[in-house]
């Protein structure tokens, strides 16, 4: 700080570990409910989706897209036995940095929060409609 103001010409953006402790915090400071029936889910950060992604949801711009859920929902394991592989949940730093520099009211830990919490939804089976209704009943 220099005469009272905050001066960022010496700050660093938060690196893609950084954001994988973030992450962690907020898959921890989760009910216990919540977080077992998680359960081995693997929670990855990149700074974007690949092109493979992006092309598969028809997205052209990457930075429309915060985090993904890839896998088999929990519900659906049941009937097939194990999941193949497990399920991961993207966090893609880059779209969560913008996102969180173009609202400015909201810390990066509750942001990165969010949009984990949104796609552990999808591992429960929740489609984005059913998300969004939770989320408009809890504000």
């Amino acid at each position: 700080m220099t005469d009272g103001q905050n001066t960022w010409a010496d700050q660093l953006a938060p690196s893609l570990d950084d954001f994988a402790r973030l992450a962690r915090e907020a898959f921890d400071s989760l009910p216990d409910p919540f977080r077992s029936l998680a359960g081995d889910v693997v929670i990855r950060v990149d700074d974007f989706a690949d092109e493979e992604t992006l092309n598969m949801m028809e997205i052209e711009d990457p930075f429309e897209l915060t985090g993904l859920y890839h896998g088999v929902d929990i519900g659906l394991r049941d009937g097939m036995g194990p999941a193949p592989e497990p399920s991961r949940i993207f966090l893609y730093r880059r779209p969560i940095l913008d996102e969180w520099v173009e609202r400015g009211d909201v810390g990066l830990s509750e942001i990165i929060a969010h949009v984990l919490i949104h796609e552990i939804g999808h591992h429960f089976g929740l489609d984005d409609d059913q998300i969004h209704d939770i989320e408009d009943g809890a504000d």
